[in-house]
C-alpha cells in the first residue's frame, strides 16, 4: 500500500502541549507475534481447548489452526503476499475468524467486505481498494471483484511454519467507515495498532481461559475485531451470535446464555434491550454467566448505566470510546453508581501507548485547552491508522504529523471531531459539533435530549432529529418501547426533565430502533424522509 501523506498542525507561537491522559509505554505488546502465531502455541499445549463456537459447529484450537493452514494454502495459490488487500464477504462466523488469521498469516491485509452494501458501493470498493481477491463465504452475493471459495473440509493444508514477525507498520486491515460525504473511507489500521488494542483489552477486562467473547458486531464494524480475536491470545473462546439474534432484545439475551457469555460488548441502544428484557421477564434475563459488559459506538446515559448495575449485581460496566481511526477504543472506564448520578459519564483514561489531548482552534491556529475548558479531542500513539486507503487528502485533513510526542510509536495524530472536557482528572465525551442544533434560536445538545427520552421508565433506546424547513424547525424524537409505553407518558415524563424548548415537538414510538451496519442507531433510517416504519405510534 502506498504511504499517506500527513497534515501539519499550525499552533500558537510558544504553546507548550501536554497530554490530558498519557498511558505507560509498553513497547513489548507493539512487538509481540501475531495472532496466528498465538493460536498455534495455545493448540500445541492444549489442542481440544474449544476456540470458537459457530451454533452448533464447535472448533478446537487444533482444528482452528489446521482451518487457516487450508486457507492459507488456497489464497496463496491465488498470489496473496505481503502488502495484498485480501476481502472476505460473509457472515460473522469461525469461517471468517479463520479467514483472518490466514491473511494475516500470509503478511497481506484483511478488507471485511459487506455483502448488504449497495451495488454501486461494492463497485466503488473493487476500484479503490483493489484487493488481490475476495473470499466470499457461504451464499454470500460475490463482489465485482477475483473471487476464491473457501476450500473443502479436508482439503491439503499448508505446511507449518515458522512463526512470521510483521514489521510493526505493516497494515494489517482496512475498515471502511461512513463519511460526511456519503461515501465510505477506508481506514488502514498496522500490525502495532492491532495488538497494541488487543492485548490492552486482554489486560484490561482481565480475559483469561475461561472466558467466552460474544462475536456481535457486523464484521464491516471495527469493534468485530477485538471480538473475533482477542479471547484466542489467552486461550478462550469466540462465541458467535447468530445474525437475526443480535438484533432483537429476547432473541440476544437468550443467545448469549445459551453461549455461556461471560464478556458482551453492545451499543447502548442493545443495552437498553437487555435492560428491558431484564425487567420484563426477571426470571428468565439474568445471563448468570456474563460478568463484564462493554458499552461502545454511542454515548451511553447514566440512567442506563444505573439501570444495569442495579439488575446485574457484580457486573463490570465499562464505557468505551474510540473510533475506527484508532484501531477501536482509545480509552475505558469502568462505571460505578456514584458516576451515574453525574450528568454524564466519563470516557475514562487511556490505554497503554495511547496518548490524548484537548486543543481549541482560535484565530486560524490551535492551543491547549485549560483545565475545564471544553476543546476538541486528538489522539496519538499507537492506534492510530495510516490514514484513508487511497485517500491522500482525506488522510490530510484528519492525520497529522505527531509534533508533542518525539516518541509516538505511529508519529501521527488524529482529530477525531469531538469535544471534550478534562476536568477532576477526568476526560468527559460532549460529543460532536454536528449534534448541535438551534431551534427557534436556542442552542441545543441532541445527546442531552435523548439521554432525557432514555431515562423514562420503559424506553429501550432514542434517536432525536431536526425536521422542517426554515420558519418551522423543530425535534422529532423516535423512541424503542412496548405498546405499553405510549408517545403522551414519554412526552410529560420528558417535559418534567427539560426546558421547554429543548422538548421534541413530534414522537414516534417504534417496537425497535433501526440499526445500521456498524450496529449504531441508522438515524438516516430512522425518519419519515427515508420511508415509513411499520409499528409506530406518531403524536
Amino acid at each position: 500500500m502506498e504511504n499517506l501523506p500527513l497534515g501539519r498542525l499550525p499552533m500558537w507561537p510558544g504553546t507548550t502541549t501536554k497530554a490530558v491522559g498519557q498511558a505507560l509505554r509498553n513497547p513489548k505488546v507493539l512487538s509481540g507475534g501475531g495472532v496466528f502465531e498465538r493460536v498455534n502455541e495455545i493448540a500445541e499445549a492444549d489442542p481440544d481447548a474449544v476456540a470458537v463456537v459457530d451454533g452448533a459447529r464447535v472448533m478446537t484450537y487444533r482444528q482452528l489452526s489446521e482451518r487457516v493452514r487450508r486457507l492459507r494454502l488456497v489464497l496463496r495459490g491465488r498470489g496473496c503476499r505481503p502488502g495484498d488487500l485480501v476481502g472476505v464477504a460473509g457472515p460473522r462466523s469461525a469461517e471468517l475468524i479463520a479467514a483472518f488469521l490466514a491473511i494475516e498469516s500470509l503478511g497481506a491485509a484483511y478488507l471485511p467486505v459487506d455483502p448488504g452494501w449497495p451495488a454501486g458501493q461494492l463497485a466503488d470498493m473493487a476500484r479503490t481498494a483493489r484487493p488481490r481477491c475476495v473470499l466470499v463465504i457461504g451464499d454470500s452475493p460475490p463482489p465485482p471483484t477475483p473471487v476464491v471459495r473457501p476450500p473443502a473440509a479436508d482439503a491439503p493444508m499448508s505446511p507449518a511454519e515458522p512463526a512470521r514477525r510483521a514489521p510493526a507498520d505493516e497494515p494489517r486491515y482496512v475498515i471502511h467507515t461512513s463519511g460526511s460525504t456519503g461515501r465510505p473511507k477506508g481506514v488502514v489500521v498496522a500490525q502495532s495498532g492491532l495488538l497494541n488494542h488487543l492485548w490492552s483489552m486482554v489486560h484490561e477486562l482481565e480475559l483469561g481461559p475461561s472466558d467466552s467473547v460474544a462475536f456481535t458486531a457486523a464484521p464491516s464494524y471495527v469493534i468485530s475485531i477485538w471480538q473475533m480475536l482477542a479471547a484466542l491470545l489467552v486461550g478462550g473462546r469466540v462465541v458467535v451470535i447468530p445474525e437475526g439474534d443480535a438484533v432483537f432484545g429476547r432473541r440476544l439475551v437468550t443467545a448469549l446464555s445459551r453461549g455461556g457469555v461471560t464478556v458482551a460488548e453492545l451499543v447502548p441502544t442493545a443495552i437498553g434491550w437487555l435492560a428491558e428484557e431484564h425487567r420484563r421477564r426477571p426470571e428468565t434475563a439474568q445471563l448468570p454467566s456474563l460478568r463484564c459488559l462493554v458499552s461502545t459506538g454511542e454515548k451511553l446515559s447514566p440512567g442506563l448505566a444505573a439501570r444495569v448495575l442495579r439488575d446485574r449485581r457484580g457486573i463490570r460496566l465499562v464505557n468505551a470510546y474510540g473510533a475506527t481511526e484508532c484501531a477501536d477504543d482509545v480509552t475505558l472506564h469502568r462505571v460505578t453508581p456514584a458516576d451515574c448520578a453525574a450528568e454524564r459519564l466519563p470516557i475514562g483514561v487511556p490505554l497503554p501507548n495511547v496518548a490524548l489531548y484537548l486543543l481549541v482552534l482560535e484565530d486560524g491556529a490551535w492551543r491547549a485547552a485549560e483545565p475545564g475548558e471544553p476543546g476538541e479531542l486528538w489522539v496519538g500513539g499507537a492506534g492510530v491508522a495510516c490514514g484513508y486507503h487511497g485517500e491522500p487528502e482525506l488522510t490530510r485533513g484528519a492525520f497529522f504529523v505527531d509534533e508533542f510526542d518525539p516518541d509516538s510509536p505511529t508519529g501521527r495524530l488524529y482529530r477525531t471531531g469531538d469535544f471534550a472536557v478534562f476536568s477532576e482528572n477526568r476526560v468527559y465525551c460532549l460529543g460532536r459539533a454536528d449534534r448541535q442544533v438551534k431551534v427557534a434560536g436556542v442552542r441545543i445538545e441532541l445527546d442531552e435530549v435523548e439521554a432525557a427520552v432514555a431515562a423514562v421508565p420503559g424506553v429501550a433506546g432514542c434517536a432525536v432529529v431536526v425536521q422542517g424547513e426554515d420558519g418551522d424547525v423543530h425535534l422529532h424524537a423516535y423512541y424503542g418501547a412496548e405498546p405499553s409505553v405510549p408517545p403522551e407518558r414519554v412526552r410529560g415524563a420528558v417535559e418534567l426533565r427539560l426546558p421547554k424548548a429543548m422538548v421534541p415537538r413530534h414522537w414516534t414510538r417504534l417496537d425497535s430502533l433501526p440499526l445500521n451496519s456498524s450496529g449504531k442507531v441508522d438515524y438516516r433510517g430512522v425518519g419519515g424522509r427515508t420511508g415509513a416504519i411499520d409499528q409506530r405510534e406518531t403524536v
